[in-house]
């Protein structure tokens, strides 16, 4: 599975908010544009699936921002990577879904079959609370 620039940087954008968010859990897009060196407008349209899918919800006015809708404990790798990504699959097999009408002869269906399952158990066994207290993160990151 090749994770696109997408996926990449919403786990980013989901990682600070869980860490780095106020009192409130709110995190403005453009702190994590500077600390993160990620363009906003870039940030800007990530936010969209990932609110569509109920991860992420904005909060308005002054000293708005982003938070998490759920407790970040609640919130798998998985999650964002399929908000992000549109899915985890590796490979374009209509065998995986059922739709398939060689997929009794194909000697591959298990095969996909299986590493989708170890791909989907890994990124799901993942939370966002996991993600965000790995003391890696904290290294290079002094908040102002």
């Amino acid at each position: 599975m090749l994770i696109s620039s997408k996926g990449r940087y919403a786990l980013r954008l989901m990682i600070y908010i869980a860490a780095f968010g106020d009192e409130e859990g709110k995190i403005a897009l453009r702190e994590v544009s500077e600390r993160e060196k990620i363009s906003l407008k870039y940030l800007e349209q990530l936010v969209r699936p990932l609110m569509h899918a109920e991860l992420l919800r904005s909060v308005r006015g002054k000293g708005g921002g982003y938070v998490l809708a759920r407790p970040a404990d609640e919130i798998t790798a998985g999650d964002i990577l399929r908000a992000a990504e549109g899915t985890t699959a590796t490979v374009a097999c209509d065998g995986l879904e059922g739709a398939c009408t060689r997929a009794d002869l194909c000697s591959t269906v298990k095969f996909w079959t299986g590493l989708e399952k170890a791909i989907d158990d890994y990124v799901d066994g993942v939370t966002l609370a996991d993600l965000a207290r790995a003391p890696e993160i904290h290294l290079d990151i002094e908040r102002k």
